[in-house]
């Protein structure tokens, strides 16, 4: 196994996709332990709303590039979380193809990257891997139930490749690479729009138009809070031997689309009804991760219940909205107040 370089001085972490929803936490948390962080993003799903309060932290530097075209980096590196590639259907299905690049030819060069610096990796997976699962709850032990051909394939299984190069290249001995399977995750800095169920019915509810739900809204999903999962993701970076499998990071406990909408709906007064859509071609019918991998390995399991993170994340969109109409009408337009002032991290 190939052993770790860390001198015990401040360590520099790059994170690909570092401006986006999970990143920017995972950077302002990477920051707030003392380490460097190179922020990599190409800004076709990130926000430089989201980091922009990092821009004169004097350990932080931004690189905006494409992981599909990316090489080196001219200082040492001792870890790099890849984080690069649009999560939300609407997004990765805008361009499949590059959507698969990045999960395949991007992974491929950070993995180059952190094999020519000996640092650790960690690849973000995701539960989609488990397709429609047959099994329920998911074990990282599942081989899922995926359609390579359906319009989410292009996620699916890019993400799927993107786990067997990091196999690879920890079984031959190349890199530390580690993977998390991450859960639906939630929290402020999600974009508006993004297609999402809970920024989908939070901002309905906010703007007073019915809730959108596709299909009866008996399915299931399994929402973590992004700081619950920031801590999982740098646990499993951390976390010594490497487990040498997947991990599955996300909340176990499991609600119905029709009972998160009830919640938001007695959260967010001002909604106007819920309106039934078809459900998307191969959405899955359940979701729920066995964490019991996660909580051996990293003593590691969700703390926020969703009541309370839907009521932070309600907040943040608030605010968003609200500065939305003050733009629109320049004389009452005020400062956007940063990302970290709507959530502190471990909060």
């Amino acid at each position: 196994m190939l052993q770790k370089v860390h001198d015990g001085k401040t360590r520099t972490v790059l994170v690909a996709g570092g401006a986006g929803f999970v990143g920017s936490h995972l950077c302002d948390a990477l920051l707030l332990r003392g380490d460097r962080v190179i922020c990599v993003d190409s800004f076709l799903t990130g926000s430089k709303i989201n980091v922009q309060p990092l821009e004169n932290h004097p350990r932080f530097r931004l690189i905006e590039q494409d992981v599909c075209h990316f090489s080196d980096i001219d200082e040492p590196v001792h870890q790099v979380y890849n984080l690069a590639c649009a999560a939300s259907p609407p997004s990765y299905q805008a361009d499949p193809v590059h959507t698969m690049m990045t999960c395949v030819a991007g992974t491929g060069n950070l993995l180059a990257l952190a094999e020519s610096h000996n640092a650790s990796f960690l690849q973000a997976s995701t539960s989609e891997v488990y397709g429609d699962p047959e099994e329920h709850p998911q074990r990282e032990d599942y081989r899922g139930n995926v359609s390579c051909t359906g319009p989410r394939a292009c996620y699916d299984e890019g993400k799927r490749a993107a786990e067997a190069l990091c196999f690879d290249m920890l079984r031959t001995g190349r890199t530390d690479a580690r993977v998390v399977r991450i859960f639906n995750t939630y929290g402020p800095r999600m974009q508006p729009n993004d297609g999402r169920i809970i920024s989908n019915l939070l901002v309905q509810a906010l703007s007073g138009d019915p809730l959108t739900i596709y299909g009866n809204g008996e399915q299931t999903r399994s929402f973590c809070f992004v700081t619950d999962l920031v801590a999982g993701l740098m646990a499993l970076m951390d976390v010594e031997p490497n487990p040498g499998a997947p991990v599955n990071i996300g909340n176990p406990g499991e609600f119905t689309i029709n009972e998160l909408a009830a919640m938001i709906q007695t959260m967010v007064a001002g909604g106007s009804g819920i309106v039934y859509r078809p459900l998307p071609k191969d959405d899955p019918q359940r979701r729920r991760p066995d964490i019991a991998r996660a909580r051996e390995l990293l003593d590691w399991e969700p703390k926020v219940p969703l009541s309370q993170g839907l009521q932070q994340t309600a907040d943040y969109f608030a605010s968003v909205l609200i500065e939305s109409e003050q733009r629109a009408t320049p004389s009452r337009a005020r400062p956007h107040p940063g990302p970290t002032d709507a959530l502190q991290i471990g909060a």
